[in-house]
């Protein structure tokens, strides 16, 4: 069954042309909306912008640059349809496929920051920060207008109001290659995610799913 795709393009304050190139590339093949910050507000505020501009009735997120190939976009929507209402892709089980990995110091702190994550407020998720989600609609309209990170730990944010509001999650295996050139920087970004996700926690630590509009 082939479905009908709405593609939401956040152009978070860039200088390159982004927008323009993108309206090339998709032409008339499927609806685009574009949204530009102005200036930069980072990845946790674009995602909720373009999260909460889409339309249809699952709403999928993914990193620009394709590190999971949108094809893995089926496994998240069968997941969906099997009655979870947030399927986030993991690159941390045994039916993952992790193409290229990271240099092996990255992974070893990823790993750590990956433990301390699920200590903090995501036990039982593997793959908090793997850029690829995908909501049933209504359920991201109940999740990410409660969402106040702007920066790279916004995912863990989502997981926790998620969690509080009793939303199901389910975690999917997906194919994953590393992108040489990501902007976390582990040594001055790693310290403010933690900071973030402790002030999330505390910042969502009323949430109960009795305030789920779902």
């Amino acid at each position: 069954q082939r479905r009908r795709m709405d593609l939401v393009i956040v152009d978070d304050g860039s200088s390159d042309g982004t927008a323009e190139l993108v309206r090339q590339a998709v032409g008339e093949r499927m609806p685009l909306t574009i949204l530009t910050n102005e200036p930069n507000r980072g990845k946790g505020y674009s995602v909720r912008r373009g999260m909460l501009a889409a339309e249809g009735e699952c709403v999928l997120f993914s990193d620009a640059d394709l590190s999971t190939p949108i094809e893995d976009a089926e496994a998240l929507l069968a997941a969906i349809e099997g009655g979870a209402d947030i399927a986030i892709g993991s690159r941390g089980l045994a039916e993952s496929d992790v193409q290229l990995h990271q240099p092996w110091w990255r992974e070893y702190a990823g790993k750590l920051f990956g433990l301390l994550v699920r200590w903090l407020g995501t036990s039982g998720v593997r793959d908090s920060q793997c850029g690829f989600k995908c909501f049933r609609r209504d359920a991201a309209q109940a999740v990410f207008p409660l969402q106040t990170l702007e920066g790279w730990a916004f995912d863990v944010e989502v997981i926790i109001i998620a969690r509080k509001l009793g939303l199901g999650i389910a975690e999917v295996p997906v194919h994953w290659v590393n992108d040489p050139d990501t902007k976390v920087h582990l040594l001055s970004d790693g310290p403010r995610m933690v900071l973030d996700i402790v002030r999330a926690r505390l910042r969502h630590r009323h949430l109960s799913s009795s305030q789920k509009s779902v």
